[in-house]
């Protein structure tokens, strides 16, 4: 949910923010500052819950590795949507580990983990159903901000 809460904000704040300084709505590149806002969120989570994280995939091996190099290309992730040359390839890349991760995040539901307690008093798999769609918006989110082709790519300019 705090995901989605930072996703949504900071779009918010952003398409405000640039429509008060430059006078152009941009929606793509504030949907891409907002999904680079929240991968460094969901980033700093990996570093901080990061026994939680672990649980969601110790039925692989070396969890911990897991959690901490997931933390660290989510962040490679949010920079690289912010640039020009790497966006595409970054979005295509990252909707590859959306779905890769809804595995861990069905497991974690399954087995009631808690990530910030690194327990097992988790909602349980009635969290699924605001999971899975959070993970479709995700992924609908990356590919309609960063490769699908705009008709127009231009800035709407407002007087």
């Amino acid at each position: 949910m705090e995901t989605l809460i930072v996703l949504l904000g900071v779009f918010t704040i952003t398409l405000l923010l640039i429509k008060l300084i430059s006078k152009k709505i941009e929606i793509f590149q504030s949907a891409r500052i907002a999904m680079a806002v929240m991968l460094v969120f969901t980033a700093v989570s990996h570093f901080v819950f990061t026994r939680g994280m672990a649980m969601m995939v110790s039925f692989l091996p070396w969890p911990t590795t897991i959690v901490y190099a997931t933390g660290i290309i989510e962040l490679m992730a949010a920079v690289g949507l912010l640039i020009p040359k790497t966006r595409v390839l970054t979005a295509k890349l990252l909707i590859v580990f959306f779905i890769v991760l809804l595995p861990a995040n069905i497991y974690a539901a399954a087995h009631s983990i808690n990530l910030q307690t690194a327990n097992y008093s988790g909602k349980g798999i009635s969290y699924l159903w605001f999971r899975v769609p959070l993970q479709l918006l995700f992924i609908s989110w990356v590919y309609l901000s960063s490769i699908k082709k705009q008709s127009s790519n231009k800035a709407v300019t407002t007087y």
